[in-house]
């Protein structure tokens, strides 16, 4: 038998497998297009490249639950960021930055009743590689943060929920072009 004929029928008789998920890439960084974290499926909506000065600073990916027509990142829908980062940066570093986003973004009163909440969530933060991946994600099981898929903080605060998401998503974001990234506007 010809050796092309026989290839054609070995691969006639393999049974069928499944294409690889999706994935999109940023600057290296391969996110899923659809995901499952916390028992609840995601989609991915958009994703983007956060630029800091100069540098490629990290990529992200925000996803929500599918069936969910518009962005909704600050409403108590499943959601997940996920950051994978391209230069080492400190944990008191990743602290100091959340806890200024969130006052600028909440103000002084809006702030302080959410600090000793907000405490809690920045001492779960660890320090990152190039490599490293942060994942923030609301679902049924309430708030968690991961690193690297290992769980740090687990909690069900829908308003510290949307505080955080709102450093990246909300109307006052850290960089609008990643936000309008991450939304799929752009």
């Amino acid at each position: 038998m010809r050796p092309r004929i026989l290839a054609l029928l070995l691969m006639l008789a393999l049974p069928a497998t499944a294409p690889a998920a999706e994935r999109v890439e940023v600057n290296g960084a391969r996110f899923a297009t659809s995901l499952e974290a916390d028992g609840q499926p995601f989609a991915l909506v958009g994703h983007g490249l956060f630029r800091y000065m100069i540098w490629d600073a990290y990529a992200g990916a925000y996803y929500q639950a599918p069936g969910t027509s518009t962005p909704a990142p600050l409403e108590a829908i499943p959601r997940r960021l996920e950051l994978e980062y391209f230069h080492a940066i400190e944990a008191d570093d990743f602290a100091g930055v959340t806890r200024d986003q969130v006052r600028e973004d909440l103000g002084e009163a809006g702030y302080r009743q959410l600090l000793p909440r907000l405490n809690a969530f920045t001492r779960a933060y660890r320090s990152v590689e190039p490599g490293d991946r942060y994942a923030l994600t609301w679902s049924d099981a309430g708030l968690s943060l991961a690193l690297n898929g290992e769980t740090l903080f687990q909690g069900g605060d829908p308003a510290l929920a949307a505080a955080l998401f709102a450093i990246w998503l909300g109307d006052s974001p850290l960089k609008a072009g990643f936000r309008d990234d991450l939304l799929g506007r752009r």
